[in-house]
């Protein structure tokens, strides 16, 4: 990959952090001789300023080192500034540094909600709690020099006029996680604060195959199209985005040689839903079926243009809910069937059961020839390609997540040997398998890769991760799949309203605005407004304890059998009121109108 050239300013690596009364001052502290930033306390305006202000005796300010500023938000009242106040080294992509964002910390700039009318400071707080939400999300990752938003090949693509851009200017804006953010910091020309952020994931290992030494890495890249919680965002929106979309790049180094190979995953791309409503399952809703051929066009379209020719691997059950979805995919899809777009159905649950995942052989032998057609990036010890990947291999499941996972795995090892054969370090009949330091390294790259996009978008670790990890099912991995099913239950049913409401607050997919916003607290009422889980549960379990304790005295006063049938019974009707209401106990979003 060509360096960055030097009359592109830098970004600044350490701050230093002022907390003033007034003001917020972040000082480059890496040996740049920029200027320093200013943000009002009153209402998060910008500006450059030469030196720090002396300090007051009788108020040291606090002062926090920082390595990075995410953006801005402005809500109602004030503007928040988020930062990294900690961050971790995970390893290098076209030979820069790589880090993973561990801590984020929002400093408010709210001085002005001292004049502000009650109702309005009101809906400010219930925002900005949202913000608490936004500092726990996982994933993130930045690099100061090379831009992680694109894949190698497309780095490689990059024109010399482009090179020279800034990377905020260079970054693929889907994959850029504070695009919205970074708006205000755009506006006031902050260039050398300008970070761009991915979510993801990124793993890499170096494991010896004789004398040889292969680095391998595995980048994760989540667009914020549709960005979400599981049950919250599904499918596709009118635009043909879907939820759950993430490019994963497979890079291989050997020698001077890079070798680089992209596969997406995506929600079905259809417009349908899932809403919960207290049942382990809820059921499929498609919606708007008249739009489904024009949605998935454009879902393919771009693709298309992104990627090249296009398979799409369905790996959803034919039968029950998820076979109507996978009928209404297969028909629509065959409106965009062609030379450079293909549907395969794969029923993995029905091929591979819950244990024989060895079974997706069955799956590779039916997609080996798209695989060997559009093959992969091949540069040179020069950094000149090749050869190019033509074209990309798009998988989906249900949650795109668990058989997901497991799929791209698998196309991942044979790719990567595909790789090694091409370079000469295979023999014709070699493979990973046979080398168990390479075999062991490379399953936990991919469980962990697994894992991190599952937290992101369910709240748990992949399901299934055991086979990828370890290459077959073990009974700790099954059981651990009772409990992440289960936990995935709570955070779906009782966490993930509010957590979506972040993501659309910090992603731009929401705007505050003061009548909107008066209006929409004023609105909530009715049921809605009073209906709580635990108060109900705690009513059930009442009742239960009351009839259980009638229960036992009835061998003395016949009359207790009577209370204790009461009691069952206003159980059982609070238990019924809220299984038929269920999706008003649930934590739901509340911010649902788009940008």
């Amino acid at each position: 990959m060509m360096e960055k050239e030097d009359s592109v300013q830098k970004l600044y690596t350490r701050m230093r952090l002022w907390e003033f009364p007034d003001q917020y001052v972040i000082e480059p502290t890496d040996g740049s001789s920029g200027s320093s930033l200013s943000v009002s306390r009153v209402d998060g305006s910008m500006k450059l300023i030469d030196k720090v202000p002396e300090c007051s005796t009788l108020r040291v300010p606090k002062i926090y080192t920082i390595f990075g500023v995410v953006g801005m938000l402005k809500l109602l009242a004030g503007s928040y500034l988020l930062v990294i106040t900690e961050r971790e080294s995970v390893g290098s992509y076209s030979g820069h540094p790589i880090f993973k964002i561990s801590k984020l910390k929002v400093f408010p700039c709210d001085n002005s909600l001292k004049n502000t009318p009650p109702e309005k400071k009101k809906i400010e707080m219930e925002f900005s709690g949202l913000l608490n939400v936004a500092e726990k999300t996982s994933g993130l990752f930045f690099s100061y020099e090379t831009n992680l938003t694109l894949s190698a090949q497309r780095l490689n693509d990059l024109g010399d006029e482009s090179r020279l851009l800034p990377l905020w200017r260079q970054a693929e804006p889907r994959f850029l996680w504070n695009n919205y953010m970074l708006e205000v910091l755009i506006d006031n020309k902050l260039e050398p604060y300008l970070l761009p952020v991915v979510q993801g994931s990124f793993h890499h290992f170096q494991a010896a195959i004789g004398k040889d030494i292969i680095d391998v890495s595995l980048i994760a890249r989540r667009c914020t199209r549709r960005n979400g919680t599981r049950m919250w965002r599904r499918g596709a929106d009118p635009d043909g985005y879907v939820a759950n979309f993430v490019e994963t790049e497979q890079i291989m180094q050997f020698n001077g040689y890079t070798a680089s190979f992209v596969q997406v995953r995506g929600s079905i791309p259809l417009l349908w839903q899932q809403i919960v409503d207290l049942t382990y399952k809820p059921k499929f809703e498609l919606l708007k079926l008249e739009e489904a051929p024009r949605v998935l066009e454009r879902h393919f379209l771009d693709l298309r243009k992104k990627y090249g020719a296009v398979l799409a691997v369905d790996l959803v059950n034919k039968h029950g809910g998820e076979g109507r979805l996978c009928e209404k995919f297969g028909d629509a899809s065959q409106h965009v069937a062609g030379n450079d777009v293909r549907y395969l159905h794969f029923d993995f649950h029905h091929v591979c059961g819950h244990v024989h995942f060895d079974r997706l052989s069955i799956l590779y032998d039916q997609i080996s020839d798209f695989l060997e057609r559009n093959g992969y990036l091949l540069l040179n010890e020069k950094g000149e390609k090749m050869k190019e990947q033509l074209g990309v291999v798009r998988t989906n499941c249900i949650d795109c997540l668990d058989r997901t996972n497991v799929t791209q795995s698998m196309i991942g090892r044979n790719m990567l040997e595909y790789q090694l054969r091409r370079l000469g370090v295979f023999g014709a009949e070699e493979t990973i398998s046979s080398h168990p330091n390479l075999d062991e390294n490379f399953k936990i790259l991919w469980a962990n890769h697994g894992d991190d996009i599952s937290i992101q978008y369910s709240g748990t670790p992949a399901l299934k991760g055991d086979f990828v990890r370890f290459g077959h099912r073990t009974i700790q991995g099954i059981l651990q799949d009772g409990v992440n099913a289960l936990l995935r239950y709570y955070f779906n049913n009782f966490v993930d309203g509010t957590k979506q409401d972040a993501i659309d607050l910090l992603q731009g997919h929401y705007i505050v605005s003061v009548g909107r916003d008066t209006a929409a607290t004023s609105q909530k009422g009715g049921l809605e407004a009073i209906a709580s889980f635990p108060l109900a549960l705690g009513l059930v379990l009442t009742g239960f304890l009351f009839a259980t304790m009638s229960l036992r005295q009835v061998q003395y006063d016949f009359r207790h059998i009577f209370f204790s049938l009461m009691w069952a019974g206003i159980s059982i009707g609070i238990a019924a009121f809220v299984r038929a209401n269920g999706r008003v106990f649930c934590n739901r979003p509340r911010l649902h109108n788009p940008r």
